[in-house]
């Protein structure tokens, strides 16, 4: 009988799964569910975004690109550091892929060898540390806590070095906790890991959602930081499967030789889409969507005052809220099926984030109008008092 391979069982499912297919019954059922859970914008991407993608199969501009993208849009995502970001990034350094999976994939695959580890804080993006057992390696999830922003301490960063030790990944804004690195941290942490012998990477596919501290890019402190980028968040383009790496000079080779190998290349008509998304009349409306997080963030923080819920982390990008639920609950996972199967509101649990103290805490994200995160909150607030 055949058998999965050994690393299958490394990879543990997204709890929220459990959130997500109860609240497809219940709107299957007719349930008015309101979804909390999701970390996708309900925007779509500007109509001309799609025209431009039409456009390319009118025009029958379909087949393989570069395995690195389409020249005409490395070119714009140049541009479009240099404008927004006055940072210099050649074209040639930037590396498109079928969305930042496709690039956590191909610098894990890049930067890591077998039996290597890659320090990551605790809590992150779970899937950030998956792929690194797709290469035989795994994350070493560092414990982080309210009171330092769950940003990993710099100063111990040696203690948690070791001989196996390939690199550290952040996130800036992060999932699950929105809150932003300052360029201050990013330096310390280059700096740091150069001395241990290691690279950094940051994951920037939240960049532009900012809504207090520094918008930036970790380009903007060496040529020798890693970066990955997507046109999903900011540019709500989740669909279309499209986002980058930015790779130093000297790796351009070993990254272009995966790309071809891995993906051959990234969809072709999402790639003219995207060129058209870096206009500036589109990014003009990404800024005015940006507005419009910002006034449900703010809307939901005093909401969630109201209710006597701490918010643990500066919500000060992404779209999403950290919350402590540890005063109402021993479990945040049960928790949150009982406010969906009660009152019909779906929320993240810690649990998918990590392993330190994950049982406290819940994320929000307020990826819905005000009028249903009133009513989320409303609804809330009768399962915390009954």
């Amino acid at each position: 009988m055949s058998k999965l391979a050994k690393r299958v069982e490394y990879i543990s499912p997204f709890h929220v799964m459990a959130i997500l297919d109860k609240a497809k019954k219940l709107q299957a059922s007719g349930e008015d569910v309101i979804h909390l859970e999701v970390g996708e914008p309900d925007f779509v991407a500007d109509p001309s975004v799609g025209k431009a993608g039409i456009e390319s199969i009118e025009n029958h501009l379909t087949g393989y690109t570069s395995a690195t993208g389409l020249p005409e849009l490395k070119q714009a995502i140049s541009s479009y550091y240099k404008t927004h970001f006055q940072v210099e990034v050649s074209p040639e350094r930037i590396i498109v892929t079928p969305g930042a999976s496709g690039a956590l994939l191909l610098l894990s695959s890049l930067l890591v060898n077998v039996d290597e580890n890659v320090l990551m804080p605790d809590p992150c993006y779970p899937c950030n540390r998956h792929f690194l057992v797709q290469v035989g390696a795994q994350a070493k999830l560092i414990a982080t806590e309210p009171s330092e922003q769950f940003a990993i301490n710099l100063d111990r960063l040696p203690e948690y070095w070791d001989e196996t030790t390939s690199g550290l990944w952040l996130a800036s804004p992060s999932n699950p906790t929105g809150s932003v690195l300052s360029k201050s941290y990013l330096e310390r942490a280059f700096e740091k890991t150069n001395q241990l012998g290691g690279h950094l990477m940051v994951d920037e596919i939240y960049q532009g959602l900012v809504y207090e501290g520094e918008n930036m890019t970790a380009l903007s402190i060496s040529d020798d930081v890693f970066v990955i980028n997507s046109f999903s968040k900011y540019f709500a383009m989740t669909g279309w499967r499209l986002g980058w790496a930015v790779v130093p000079e000297w790796a351009i080779e070993g990254a272009t030789k995966l790309a071809q190998n891995l993906f051959i290349s990234a969809p072709t008509v999402s790639q003219y889409a995207a060129i058209r998304a870096l206009d500036k009349d589109v990014l003009e409306e990404c800024e005015n969507r940006r507005q419009v997080l910002d006034q449900r963030r703010q809307f939901l923080l005093e909401g969630l005052k109201r209710l006597n819920l701490p918010v643990v982390a500066p919500a000060q990008g992404a779209f999403y809220v950290f919350v402590d639920v540890s005063g109402i609950t021993e479990s945040a996972m049960q928790w949150c099926l009982g406010l969906l199967d009660q009152y019909k509101v779906a929320l993240t649990p810690g649990d998918d984030f990590g392993e330190h103290n994950a049982h406290k805490y819940v994320r929000f994200a307020y990826t819905c109008d005000e009028s249903r995160l009133e009513e989320a909150l409303n609804r809330i607030e009768q399962y915390i008092k009954r």
